[in-house]
């Protein structure tokens, strides 16, 4: 298994509980096949450029280990939901 970091930016008018939903989803498909080390939440932070209209959003980084099959099966799940304007999985060395 590989480290792997993963840095989510979620629309910034989703509620508290909105984003807890979605970080106990994001966390459960990786425990599936891997294993979650933490979750940094950063909250919200002004973004350097707006993305999909919006000037903010909320930051949340996962640090996890998985096998390289999951990445594409986490990457396709932050595609389709409407809440994550932005992310970047990368791996660590």
């Amino acid at each position: 298994m590989n480290k792997y970091e993963s840095v989510v930016i979620i629309n910034p008018t989703v509620e508290e509980e909105g984003i807890k939903a979605l970080i106990s989803k994001f966390t459960d498909i990786i425990n599936t096949d891997g294993k979650v080390e933490k979750v940094d939440e950063l909250g919200k932070r002004k973004l350097a450029y707006e993305v999909k209209k919006f000037a903010e959003g909320y930051y949340a980084v996962f640090t996890f280990e998985a096998n390289p099959e999951l990445i594409t099966e986490l990457e396709r799940n932050y595609r389709i939901t409407d809440e994550i304007i932005k992310f970047m999985t990368i791996k660590k060395d």
